[in-house]
């Protein structure tokens, strides 16, 4: 499905999708995920973003369905999806499935380094089909994500003027 004909800033627009727990962020294992809250990530996120002339749009969830809802709303409205599925990056087919029905490029991203913790997380069933995956920076995962999506956008035909 070519999702960038629909709308015309769709190439400027771009979705961070959050799964379950990370609402917890700031007080949930501060030693793992840092001390810094969601609100805070997206917050900068979205001031990044806007700054670079990009729509940002962020949801969480701690739903399955409910990602893969707002994943399949996502068509002809957004240009690229950051996607830190958390859990459910290791065992969400559904989620799989929905980004990859969507035709959307996006990236998989982690504030931890998956490959250095329990070895149920070194697998994805995200990364195959995902343009790349950051890992293991915190929340600085979330910029270097952001910023990949923008050159990636600018590469491949996103306009001024979202």
């Amino acid at each position: 499905m070519d999702s960038s004909s629909t709308h015309p800033d769709t190439q400027r627009s771009i979705l961070v999708v959050n799964g379950p727990n990370l609402n917890l962020l700031g007080s949930r294992e501060p030693e793992i995920y840092g001390s810094e809250t969601l609100d805070e990530i997206v917050r900068e996120l979205r001031t990044n973003a806007e700054a670079q002339g990009f729509e940002l749009h962020a949801f969480q969830s701690n739903s399955e369905g409910e990602i893969v809802d707002r994943i399949q709303q996502a068509a002809g409205s957004v240009g690229f999806i950051l996607i830190n599925a958390a859990a459910y990056t290791h065992t969400s087919v559904a989620i799989r499935d929905a980004l990859a029905a969507l035709g959307i490029p996006y990236i998989e991203l982690h504030l931890s380094n998956v490959h250095s913790r329990e070895r149920f997380r070194h697998r994805s069933f995200l990364a195959s089909g995902a343009v790349g995956v950051i890992a293991g920076f915190g929340s600085q995962s979330y910029t270097l994500a952001l910023d990949a999506a923008v050159q990636y956008l600018e590469r491949n035909g996103a306009t001024e003027g979202a």
